[in-house]
């Protein structure tokens, strides 16, 4: 069952410098669709607009200005919403019951100055409608112990804690009311990587025993092999290839998913990774036709002048790209 879908989604920023407006294209375009009991990945360069995707689908963009259109819905009991037609109060009964979001970094969740029980007591209480402080504080201490940490986190303030044990709190506390989609946008940045499966793993442990939706940012494409069902990835504010995980990674068809995927380290394989040539675009004057062009090996006329469309390749796995659309892959 679909538990959220985007249609032709654009996110823009508007800034002014100097008296000069700019616009930064950082989601432009993007339609997706996200099953229940699913993990989805997105993947992508740092710059490429991810975590500007997840805040529009939390419905949560909130730039100096803007430039926002396409639809979003979510499918709560089966029924399509449509989130950008609500208002702020309505869309905030629908985070953190229906959808949550686990941001980059732990300390802009957590108070430095609050022990994290409180944090719990007042983010419960306020979403939960007849909820003393005494039972949030219970339904907290039941929660951690379903996920495996010790209670004992709740009287510590965020500086006692270890980055990856802020970040299981983080998570914690995103998951606290049984969410149906959680979001988490590089939640293992700055951890070493015997922490990041830690954190990982965890988000894995909730979505197979509560059957809910993750859809999970990384730069990692070993993770995304790992635990993602189906992977988008995203280049320049676009989604440029998407479908199951398996197919992507053993069928890759556009340039940049290649490299991507060429340059995981493989046991027994000393060669030498080949990274992707050049640099991202500036979202703010991206080339004509196909953004990745300028990086592209294979890049003939087309390629130039005209941005390609996701098409269907085969079943279940798209990809924008003029070599694959016009026969020369």
């Amino acid at each position: 069952m679909e538990m959220l879908r985007t249609e032709q989604l654009k996110s823009y920023y508007v800034l002014e410098i100097f008296g000069r407006k700019r616009i930064i294209k950082a989601v432009d375009d993007v339609s997706l669709s996200v099953d229940e009991n699913q993990i989805y990945g997105i993947a992508g360069e740092s710059g490429c607009g991810k975590s500007t995707l997840l805040k529009a689908i939390f419905a949560a963009i909130e730039p100096p200005q803007k430039i926002f259109d396409g639809k979003l819905y979510y499918f709560v009991d089966g029924q399509a919403v449509d989130v950008y037609s609500l208002s702020e109060e309505e869309k905030r009964k629908l985070r953190w019951r229906f959808i949550s979001y686990v941001p980059q970094g732990s300390m802009s969740v957590l108070n430095p100055v609050v022990k994290i029980k409180e944090t719990f007591k007042d983010f419960i209480e306020s979403h939960v409608k007849g909820k003393t402080k005494d039972e949030a504080y219970e339904m907290a201490k039941v929660h951690m112990r379903e996920l495996g940490l010790p209670v004992t986190l709740l009287d510590a303030y965020p500086h006692q804690l270890s980055g990856g044990m802020r970040q299981r709190v983080t998570i914690a506390l995103a998951t606290v009311l049984s969410p149906k989609v959680i979001m988490a946008d590089e939640p293992t940045t700055a951890l070493d990587v015997v922490t990041q499966r830690g954190v990982i793993q965890l988000l894995r442990d909730i979505q197979k025993a509560n059957r809910n939706t993750l859809i999970l940012v990384t730069h990692d494409m070993g993770v995304h092999a790992n635990i993602s069902d189906r992977i988008a990835i995203m280049y320049a504010g676009k989604i440029i290839e998407e479908g199951p995980t398996e197919t992507v990674f053993n069928n890759p068809m556009h340039p940049y998913t290649r490299y991507l995927i060429r340059s995981l380290p493989k046991f027994g394989d000393r060669m030498r990774r080949e990274s992707v040539p050049g640099s991202p675009p500036s979202l703010e004057k991206l080339p004509s036709g196909c953004a990745f062009h300028p990086r592209c090996p294979h890049v003939f006329d087309r390629c130039t002048e005209e941005t390609p469309v996701l098409i269907e390749c085969e079943k279940g796995h798209m990809v924008a790209c003029w070599l694959v659309q016009e026969g020369k892959r």
